[in-house]
């Protein structure tokens, strides 16, 4: 068997690198729990690969979860494993969206399926329901000492889940955990069931490559000052410790990188040989920069120097990167963001200062240690280099920080005790937390409950006897499910028992913040429009974190004047007021920068799920009309249009002059589209054939569905008894793949609301979510109402496409409810 799969045909390292040999029997030779801590770059993706090979020998169906907590090393791993594991071994390695029918799917036919830590908690939340997430047999959390970061406790929840999930259904789960070298590594590695003989936990400086490490200070506090008088350094540095082998500097914003390329440049330019980091022939270079739109760079290129940040293009970025890898050119310029998403390594990295402007707080605040350790990894090509060297430019008085930090191995603690809301929330839905004890028990699987004694005064806890911890977890979990009772996402009993109310089931299924659904609960009412909608949204706790950068309030100023909801006093500086601008620039389809427009796909990523919920408050109130709303804003924020545009604005290819030509001919929809002849439509489009083509897939996709329905027994309904709805549906062909939306960043499958409702009173009387592959039926009920003839609307509506919804009338005549002597 051992020759089903030949490890050395998967590994792109022919060489296992030295510090983690001894790793190498635990991971492949057993199936124990293992925690391995190493710098970055010492090969601990090769671990996980090797993990992977056991699982797949022992049960070649095995199933595999990879967790890593930035999305640019998912979308890195998952190009990677693609080529490995699915090219050449014919295992189906799949990359989750975050969007929870699309996931499941892709978990159901994954081997191996690589994700982020909140992507995972989304479908991993109703384990008790979905098989697939309890058929895991291997799960791998790459960088675990990012439990200390910023989403660290989404990270550690994750992993509490799937040690508790193995304890329930009595099969183990392999856990293997690869995180930089840690002082309490025993710590993490006992939380995660690893044991004293699988935890491998090396030393800092034990690298494949060496690193020679200079740290040089200036006392000079104001930042931009500081970052000008390190121009000339930065140079020096260059020429003193990597004059003819490649360089990465790393810098604190996008405007940096193309002021430190070009100070590079001048100061070249005085220089003897003045085009000495360019290595291959101009001409070389002119198919390279002819896919690239920004002129600082191609120049800059010429000339041996490049630089990366968020605005370039996927293509630019590519461009970039493969240049700088071939050895072209020499010395690459990279924004501090992008430390994690970059496959690029180099003999020097040079650290340009380290601060950043924090955007949410107005004021320049330090880089996360973590980030630090990513870009100094990145100074390693162990088959290249004896050694690798770095340089941190900082101020005077982070040096002694610096220097304990990187010498020594890192502490890490939980941040899950001020963030555990959502997560008792979850588990409160799911009924693994049914009390106040279970809670208690609940916080025994976390790596919070295995530091608070460790180190109690970090915790705030009194003393370290059983007494105290006990004290300290009551008194959490009693604030926490105290909040969630004030936020009406639960109910508590006899202050014991606890059970989910409404709104907290809507905050679980739809993974929202339980301070955004009171929101939404206190801001919607029954006279809700969809401007007011754009704004309820835009205030979610989930767009706390867009970034707000330095000196642009310009851009958002502008964006304000050409929005068509104006904003009254708008503070730039707030998150939730540049999502409001973004999301209306997006449904107005207008051109932002590449910056904006990276800020807009975070946005749009999570709108989706933030408007179902806001369906789903609308309609437990019984409002229709703003429930109606909601699902008009599904479809436009799909879509990128208002509900007063054309429908035939989302047809690929299709200009306003072309809309134009179309309506002044009558052609008002897409049906009307597919209704034409071939000839006629070619005239009327002038459009080539591939558009055509597009224009055509486009068409058979959208939604073209026979609705009918019944009342049943109409004749006997009476006042207080059930009135019972059948809906049938069917489509001409099966829905095979998703929507079709080039303006959404992500893939998303069609779904679709029934309602009944009376437009009269603007009451949602019922309503029903489903989705539709070819044939579904639907039973809609709602108690009759007082004698006489009522009238309904019922409404098919999609939350992906305009101009496919249906509407049709209907009466009830309710007669006297039976009297108790008729009825024996």
């Amino acid at each position: 068997a051992r020759g089903v799969l030949p490890a050395s045909e998967v590994m792109s390292a022919a060489f296992f690198l030295v510090p983690l040999s001894p790793v190498f029997n635990t991971v492949y030779n057993s199936d124990d729990n293992v925690f391995v801590g190493a710098p970055t770059g010492s090969g601990k993706t090769i671990c996980a690969e090797f993990a992977i090979l056991r699982m797949l020998l022992q049960n070649s169906e095995g199933r595999c979860v990879y967790i890593t907590p930035m999305e640019a090393l998912a979308e890195q791993v998952f190009m990677d494993w693609y080529e490995k594991f699915q090219e050449r071994l014919n295992k189906k390695v799949v990359l989750l969206t975050g969007e929870t029918s699309t996931d499941l799917k892709l978990l159901g036919k994954g081997n191996i399926i690589i994700s982020t830590p909140e992507k995972w908690d989304i479908l991993s939340r109703r384990w008790k329901q979905r098989k697939n997430v309890q058929n895991v047999n291997l799960f791998i959390v790459d960088e675990v000492h990012l439990i200390g970061g910023e989403n660290g406790p989404v990270l550690e929840v994750i992993c509490s889940r799937m040690r508790y999930i193995s304890s329930q259904i009595e099969r183990p789960i392999r856990i293997v955990a690869l995180s930089s070298s840690l002082s309490n590594a025993k710590d993490v590695a006992h939380w995660l069931g690893c044991s004293a003989t699988s935890t491998f936990n090396f030393h800092p400086n034990v690298r494949p490559v060496p690193l020679e490490l200079h740290i040089q200070g200036f006392n000079i506090s104001h930042t931009q000052t500081r970052l000008l008088s390190m121009a000339k350094p930065v140079y020096h540095a260059i020429m003193k410790h990597s004059p003819k082998k490649p360089i990465i500097v790393f810098v604190p914003s996008r405007k940096q990188t193309r002021l430190t390329a070009i100070n590079i440049l001048t100061t070249c330019a005085s220089d003897v040989q003045r085009h000495r980091f360019l290595h291959c022939a101009e001409k070389d270079l002119v198919p390279y920069l002819d896919k690239l739109n920004d002129n600082t760079l191609k120049e800059t290129l010429v000339n041996g120097v490049g630089y990366l940040h968020e605005g370039l293009t996927a293509m630019e970025r590519r461009v970039v990167e493969q240049l700088f890898s071939s050895g072209a050119v020499q010395v690459m310029v990279a924004s501090r963001s992008l430390c994690w998403g970059m496959n690029i390594a180099a003999h020097l990295v040079i650290i340009m200062d380290t601060q950043y402007y924090n955007g949410k707080i107005h004021a320049y605040v330090d880089y996360p240690i973590y980030d630090v350790l990513q870009m100094v990894g990145h100074a390693n090509r162990p088959l290249q280099d004896d050694e690798g060297r770095c340089v941190i430019m900082c101020q005077g008085s982070k040096k002694d920080f610096f220097k304990k930090f990187l010498y020594e191995p890192l502490p890490v603690e939980s941040h899950l005790d001020h963030c555990m809301h959502d997560h008792f929330n979850a588990e409160i839905v799911t009924k693994t937390i049914e009390n106040k004890q279970d809670a208690v028990d609940y916080l025994t699987w976390t790596f919070l409950y295995r530091r608070m004694t460790q180190n109690p005064n970090y915790y705030n806890l009194q003393g370290v006897s059983h007494r105290h911890l006990s004290d300290h977890l009551s008194e959490l979990v009693e604030q926490t499910l105290s909040d969630l009772e004030q936020s009406k996402c639960i109910s508590i009993e006899d202050e014991m028992d606890v059970a989910p109310l409404n709104l907290g089931m809507i905050a679980a299924y739809y993974y929202i913040n339980y301070t955004t659904i009171e929101l939404f609960s206190m801001s919607l009412n029954a006279k809700t429009k969809v401007r007011g909608l754009i704004e309820i949204i835009s205030n979610a706790a989930e767009y706390e974190n867009i970034p707000i950068r330095h000196h642009e309030d310009n851009l958002l100023r502008q964006l304000a004047q050409k929005v068509p909801h104006k904003l009254t006093n708008p503070k730039f500086n707030d998150p939730h007021v540049k999502t409001n601008l973004l999301l209306q620039a997006h449904l107005s389809r207008m051109q932002l920068s590449a910056e904006l427009q990276s800020d807009t796909e975070e946005i749009l990523s999570k709108a989706i799920r933030l408007i179902q919920a806001c369906v789903d408050v609308l309609s437990s109130n019984g409002w229709l009309s703003p429930a109606l709303a909601a699902m008009e804003l599904a479809q436009m924020v799909t879509q990128a249009m208002w509900s007063k545009d054309s429908y035939l604005k989302q047809l690929p290819h299709f200009t306003s002059e072309h809309i134009k030509r179309c309506t002044d001919k009558g052609v008002e929809s897409v049906f009307d589209i597919m209704e034409m002849e071939d000839e006629d439509r070619n005239a009327l489009l002038q459009l080539s054939d591939a558009q055509i083509a597009d224009v055509a897939r486009f068409c058979n996709r959208y939604p073209n569905i026979e609705l009918s329905y019944e009342v049943v027994e109409k004749e006997s309904i009476r006042s207080g008894g059930p009135v019972v709805v059948l809906v049938q549906l069917e489509r001409e062909e099966e829905v095979t793949g998703p929507v079709i939306a080039p303006l959404f960043p992500q893939k998303r499958e069609e779904g679709w609301w029934v309602v009944i409702g009376d437009s009269k009173s603007n009451s949602l009387i019922s309503i029903k979510r489903l989705t539709l592959q070819q044939k579904a039926k639907v039973k809609l009920d709602f108690v009759a109402p007082a004698t006489g003839t009522h009238n309904y609307t019922l409404y098919f509506m999609s939350d992906a496409y305009m101009g496919c919804d249906q509407e049709y009338k209907f009466s009830v005549d309710v007669k006297e409810a039976e009297s108790d002597s008729e009825s024996d």
